[in-house]
């Protein structure tokens, strides 16, 4: 169910994804390969990360990328270990929150607690305690990185001297990017339809409390593509986790319980709570999404198309046009585009075929005025747009004058990435470190050992 749930992709920082070595006989081979401070690196860290790089490439001397492996656990166990003599806190809530949904995410790949044990060879509980450790490693680590570079600043004068020691064949090649404006138009659903939408869900329900299968009409009839293959069911969540509406009325019900009719900003639900577990619920729903009438979506089209035209003919300018009509924030700013993945109004190809696939974008001169083109929102609704070429760059290598921002983010990346290595090799020399016997050959040049 699009945006009601966390976004997975705010997870993946912890690369917690659990590839356990097993022994011929099915026990676990473990260890402890390092210990910092009062802290130790086991063997099955190094595994569990060796194993991840060779589902990604070709590791051709798994010795020596063990090495590079553990030196990068002992610069973490080196920052909890800093951590936690600074007292330095993690928030017990963010814990739970990536706790919950790598627990709730194994249970929904395995189907159950038992047929997670098969696989991993471990139980729930001692899967749980091990990403426990984890998360708190990886949250503690990542916030006491944080404090010893918030302060790491670069001068326009030491990003001149980045950019102009790097070797000339080295400089990357920039994509042709875009800057461009809309104006969208999203026509409001009719309260006729949405009475159709109130009535149907309604008469779902009804046969609901008639003993019909819950599971069984949510995937016949829920327009939730994530949830309706698996009968409805979300998985366990907690509070914070949901809009607002959705939230309060899983948690106002009992196991088997179901809820009056419920509306969000993505359509109309009703749902079934199956789990309740301490603080967290497991439900299934039904949604159905209402539509805009054709008529509605006709008159919009021709709105935007006779404003196209207004514009090309100077009756109006696209900004004036954009704060009069469009229905998206960006109306107050004339309806320039913000690109989201970098706070600029810059976008290459690659992220238009994303999100303006029928645009036509690259192919549009400066100044051109695209047709009304449909299209879903983020609350999968439509809507239809006119978009208008401000400005092309061209391809090119980079350089101080075009891509300023790109060249600052990549000293001050550097510059950060050094402070971080003179505070671990400063660390190493004035923390406990010893190492088990296979790994005393290695060459950790990051920390000076």
């Amino acid at each position: 169910m699009k945006k009601i749930l966390f976004a997975a992709a705010i997870f993946s920082i912890f690369n917690l994804q659990f590839s356990i070595s097993h022994a011929q006989n099915g026990t676990l081979v473990d260890g402890v390969a390092a210990v910092v401070g009062k802290n130790i690196v086991k063997y099955s860290d190094i595994e569990r990360s060796l194993a991840q790089m060779r589902m990604r490439s070709t590791v051709t001397d798994a010795q020596a990328t063990r090495c590079a492996i553990l030196e990068n656990l002992i610069l973490t166990q080196l920052l909890v270990h800093k951590g936690e003599v600074d007292s330095i806190e993690v928030q017990e809530e963010q814990v739970k929150q990536y706790l919950d949904y790598y627990l709730n995410s194994d249970l929904m790949q395995y189907g159950s607690k038992e047929a997670l044990r098969d696989a991993t060879g471990f139980t729930y509980d001692e899967l749980k305690e091990q990403y426990d450790r984890m998360i708190r490693t990886n949250l503690l680590s990542r916030n006491v990185e944080y404090e010893i570079t918030e302060g790491v600043k670069v001068t326009p004068a030491e990003v001149t001297k980045f950019f102009n020691e790097l070797p000339a064949d080295s400089l990357p090649m920039m994509p042709e990017k875009y800057e461009f404006s809309e104006i969208v138009i999203q026509p409001v659903i009719s309260e006729a339809e949405r009475d159709r939408v109130r009535a149907e869900l309604a008469a779902l329900r009804e046969r609901v409390l008639k003993g019909e299968s819950f599971t069984m009409l949510a995937t016949l009839y829920s327009q939730d593509p994530g949830s309706a293959k698996k009968g409805g069911e979300l998985g366990f969540f907690s509070r914070g986790q949901m809009v607002a509406e959705f939230e309060s009325a899983a948690f106002a019900l009992k196991p088997g319980e179901v809820s009056p009719i419920i509306e969000t900003q993505f359509g109309f639900h009703i749902i079934q709570l199956i789990e309740r577990r301490g603080n967290t619920v497991n439900a299934r729903h039904i949604l159905i999404i209402p539509k805009v009438s054709t008529e509605d979506m006709l008159r919009a089209r021709m709105t935007l198309d006779s404003l196209a035209t207004e514009i090309r003919g100077g009756k109006i300018s696209f900004e004036d046009a954009a704060r009069q009509y469009s229905t998206v924030d960006n109306a107050k700013q004339g309806g320039t585009v913000t690109n989201p993945n970098d706070g600029s109004s810059r976008f290459d190809a690659e992220t238009l075929k994303k999100d303006y696939f029928n645009v036509g974008i690259p192919g549009m001169d400066v100044g051109d005025i695209s047709p009304a083109t449909s299209f879903k929102n983020e609350d999968n609704r439509d809507a239809y747009r006119i978009v208008r070429l401000n400005r092309k760059h061209p391809a090119h290598k980079a350089n101080l004058v075009d891509d300023y921002d790109n060249i600052y983010n990549a000293a001050l990346v550097t510059a950060k990435q050094k402070h971080m290595q003179e505070w671990a090799r400063k660390q190493a020399k004035s923390t406990y470190i010893r190492l088990a016997d296979e790994f005393k050959g290695c060459t950790f040049s990051n920390l000076g050992l």
